[in-house]
């Protein structure tokens, strides 16, 4: 009896070829949105005081309760290869739709071994009924909270502030552009001006024009997660506030006088995946010139 090969028909073809061209798409964009890199800054002041030329200061932002390796030691080496002098959290630790308070404190508890740590409330945070027993854990681990305050540290009698601005999420989720302002320019007010070289740690970048305005000479800000979704020489495709291949998405801006950067975070939060846009843990190096040590 003789057997006939059947063709496979063209729609059957189309359809194999398309799921294996979404499969690979997948896979491409679950590696991008759990391989880890570092994002290397240089902020050049000739304000900063000598004696805090080549002082590193390593950012994490936007982590959400994310975990990179068995117990974040993925992200935690690369901490300790940074050696940064002090580590900046720039909010949103946990996450406010899939809270996991134990595993943001298991993170800060072991980064409180590698460097002092500075945290500043993300919107997320401010969302949280169990923030305020959050924040006496942080303060338990000797992180140091700053809500619209600042801190100084001293070097042979120079010295550096670091001063952190509070979320306006705190003042209610539903506040209009302008309310938003006025509440961060209040707390800009509460945190004050400063002939000593400042840092500031805030969650939001978009604020850059008020930095500017009250002087602050570097900041370190996140929330923008990078638009998640990221097109080659474009950057981000959108982010709610500031519309499709917004300006404030990623990396370092300068307005008078002030360089503001902007992490692209770590996890995610709504969708869990990024394109193009892999997770980054940022390292910044304050210089007193462009050749500085």
């Amino acid at each position: 009896m003789a057997i006939t090969r059947v063709k496979a028909q063209p729609k059957t073809r189309r359809r194999l070829l398309i799921s294996l061209i979404l499969l690979a798409f997948l896979l491409w964009c679950a590696w991008d949105t759990s391989n880890l890199m570092v994002t290397r800054y240089t902020i050049v002041s000739p304000r900063l005081p000598q004696r805090f030329d080549g002082f590193t200061i390593a950012q994490v932002s936007d982590l959400h309760n994310a975990v990179f390796g068995k117990e974040n030691e993925r992200l935690l080496a690369l901490l300790q290869q940074a050696e940064p002098d002090i580590i900046a959290l720039t909010g949103d630790l946990a996450d406010s739709r899939h809270t996991d308070i134990d595993a943001a404190l298991a993170f800060v508890r072991q980064a409180a071994a590698i460097a002092p740590l500075y945290y500043v409330i993300g919107n997320h945070e401010a969302r949280l009924a169990e923030y305020p027993a959050f924040e006496k854990e942080l303060k338990a681990l000797h992180v140091t909270v700053l809500h619209n305050q600042s801190a100084y540290l001293d070097r042979d009698s120079q010295r550096l502030r670091v001063a952190g601005m509070d979320d306006p999420g705190l003042q209610g989720s539903r506040l209009t552009r302008e309310e938003e302002a006025q509440v961060a320019e209040n707390y800009l007010r509460a945190i004050g001006r400063s002939g000593d070289f400042t840092l500031l740690l805030s969650h939001r970048p978009k604020f850059l024009p008020l930095y500017a305005q009250y002087g602050m000479d570097a900041v370190l800000t996140g929330h923008t997660h990078g638009g998640q979704f990221r097109l080659p020489s474009l950057g981000a495709f959108f982010l709610p506030g500031q519309g499709f291949f917004p300006r404030l998405d990623a990396g370092l801006f300068e307005e008078e006088g002030t360089q503001m950067v902007i992490s692209r975070g770590l996890g995610n939060s709504i969708i869990p995946l990024r394109i193009l846009n892999r997770p980054e843990l940022v390292v910044v190096d304050l210089k007193t010139s462009p050749g500085g040590d």
